[in-house]
């Protein structure tokens, strides 16, 4: 308990430090704040090794896409992902709840960076020009999208249906997909206490090239990133 408070405090403090640092960086060129979600990811492996003694380990490098566009597809556990596959990746462009970008700073920094919103099961002009918004940020960025095709955190050994936005994208942009299998539920659940002593790993998938239809992907996307999962348990 005391682990987990000093852990909340501490990761805490330091993200709204770096948010209050960077907030003359709104009024900069877009690749200032991009440095402040890296430090975001750096400052929040940096308090899960001191504070509760995790182990970060980052398995199957050598199928890192690194020629081409392409959109990551994660699962979906804790907070640890949001902040942290900013230091793997390339600043992804995340497809988030529109309800995020309310959030003081935090949003203001989301959608400086060129996040995509969506609201959920509604029919709004804003979704109606998703795929518009997405194919323009691919086009005129080196920045690959990222989507939890979940939706929303689960627990470790939840495996619910994935959404069908990501096979929309892969459909939509004829694009390849990085499927991404993260334990990190196990040490960082979506309720409850932190969990100390235990392993969080990145598993990056092989890539899903752009040669299947949106419900062989979305088997194959499914299939693959839990049957990862099983194996990280």
């Amino acid at each position: 308990m005391i682990r987990n408070i000093i852990f909340s405090i501490f990761f805490f403090l330091g993200i709204i430090i770096i948010s209050l640092i960077f907030l003359p960086a709104f009024f900069l060129p877009k690749k200032i704040v991009l440095i402040g979600g890296k430090l975001m990811g750096y400052w929040t492996s940096f308090c899960l090794k001191v504070f509760l003694s995790t182990k970060i380990t980052i398995k199957g490098k050598e199928n890192m896409i690194t020629n081409e566009k392409f959109f990551i597809a994660a699962s979906h556990q804790s907070m640890f992902e949001t902040f942290y596959l900013q230091t793997i990746f390339n600043s992804p462009i995340f497809i988030l709840k529109k309800e995020l970008l309310h959030i003081p700073i935090f949003g203001w920094y989301l959608k400086k960076i060129g996040s995509i919103s969506i609201q959920r099961d509604k029919i709004t002009k804003d979704n109606l020009g998703f795929f518009e918004d997405i194919s323009k940020k691919i086009s005129n960025s080196n920045q690959p999208l990222i989507i939890f095709p979940q939706g929303t955190r689960v627990l470790p050994d939840e495996r619910p249906p994935f959404k069908k936005g990501a096979s929309r994208i892969y459909e939509k942009l004829k694009i390849t997909c990085q499927p991404v299998a993260i334990n990190s539920g196990y040490v960082w659940p979506k309720k409850g206490s932190k969990n100390a002593n235990k392993n969080i790993t990145i598993s990056i998938l092989k890539p899903i090239e752009p040669k299947y239809s949106k419900e062989e992907f979305m088997k194959i996307l499914e299939n693959d990133i839990y049957s990862e999962l099983d194996l990280l348990n």
